[in-house]
């Protein structure tokens, strides 16, 4: 059941990334852009992929790029794992089937750190 919750929350967690990074710059961060065939309710089976995937790349590729980049991130005192997050949302976005698309680094940078603060609280309210 966690892997179920843990998707939902990254589906939530993008759509308010989408939103709040769409507000200042206009069409930077895309979700659904494939339907599937199956009309709208494949623009959202798309945006539940892309929590997957997203899921998926976190706890695979994550911890050996956190381990590997260790002494900068403890250098910066721990900023540098925004820039790793960046770096996922950005690897999630390479895979062409999600209909999920960032343009841009500092999109992702700024999205990042809004997926982290979403799933965050998320992660507090909702049970294990």
């Amino acid at each position: 059941m966690g892997i179920v919750w843990r998707t939902l929350i990254n589906a939530v967690a993008i759509v308010v990334a989408a939103y709040v990074v769409n507000l200042y710059s206009p069409d930077s961060i895309k979700w659904g852009q494939v339907d599937y065939g199956l009309g709208d309710a494949g623009r959202y089976l798309s945006l539940i992929l892309t929590g997957l995937a997203l899921g998926v790349v976190n706890a695979i590729v994550k911890p050996i790029l956190v381990m590997v980049s260790l002494p900068i991130t403890c250098i910066t005192l721990g900023l540098f794992i925004f820039v790793i997050n960046a770096l996922m949302l950005l690897l999630v976005s390479l895979i062409p089937f999600l209909g999920f698309v960032v343009n841009g680094f500092v999109v992702a940078l700024v999205a990042s750190i809004v997926i982290s603060i979403v799933s965050w609280a998320l992660s507090m309210v909702l049970p294990d």
